[in-house]
């Protein structure tokens, strides 16, 4: 826990983040011998046994962390592709004027189904629908479809519905980019939601531990 108050404080310090992060994680991990030993193997339904438990939580989220934070941010460079979230999304802006520029010369069915495309494409939302980083019913995706089978059905507007077509293709990209890159932030973030609750409940744990061995020693 001390680790954490050492990453945020600025400066040197007497030993390097790096150390701290390493003796952070090693010794953790020993915890799961060190803490089984000292349980000589007896568990029961009592505050020792909670706090063994949650110690063995508290390391496995931690391991669940580190894994995070290796995979996570290489995955976020691959998928962003040089460009910020923010980036992104003026991108989907100027693909949504282009859309809506095309759809007035093409008529009402082709401006009904960009209006669902930009009414319908979200980012954000609910905890399922960040931490999955999918949208089932994105509007960019329905108006795609409904583009494309107008283009088919409809004829006489030259290349105007293969250019919409393409533009809501881009966009549905873009879109399920974004997604994926508020899936990685998310991931990292519901990570630290789990891992420091624990620890302040196994410290609270710890404690009544030790109170109670104390009490019932004396």
């Amino acid at each position: 826990m001390l680790f954490g108050i050492r990453k945020r404080r600025y400066g040197p310090g007497a030993f390097s983040l790096k150390a701290w992060l390493s003796a952070h994680v090693y010794l953790g991990l020993s915890l799961i011998v060190v803490a089984t030993l000292h349980a000589a193997f007896q568990v029961g339904w009592n505050v020792h046994t909670l706090a063994y438990v949650l110690m063995l939580l508290v390391i496995a989220s931690g391991i669940w962390g580190v894994v995070n934070y290796a995979r996570l941010p290489e995955r976020m460079t691959e998928n962003r592709r040089g460009l910020t979230l923010k980036a992104m999304q003026l991108e989907l802006a100027e693909i949504d004027r282009q859309c809506v520029a095309l759809a007035n010369q093409l008529g009402e069915e082709y401006d009904a189904a960009v209006k669902i495309s930009r009414e319908g494409s979200t980012l954000g939302g609910s905890a399922w629908r960040l931490l999955s980083g999918r949208d089932p019913r994105c509007g960019a995706v329905r108006a795609l479809a409904m583009v494309e089978k107008l283009a088919t059905e409809r004829t006489g507007f030259g290349d105007r519905p293969s250019v919409l077509v393409a533009a809501l293709s881009r966009k549905a990209a873009l879109l399920q980019r974004a997604r994926r890159d508020l899936r990685y932030k998310a991931l990292m973030d519901v990570w630290l939601h789990i891992h420091v609750p624990l620890s302040f409940a196994l410290l609270a744990a710890l404690i009544a531990h030790i109170v109670s061995v104390f009490y019932y020693w004396g």
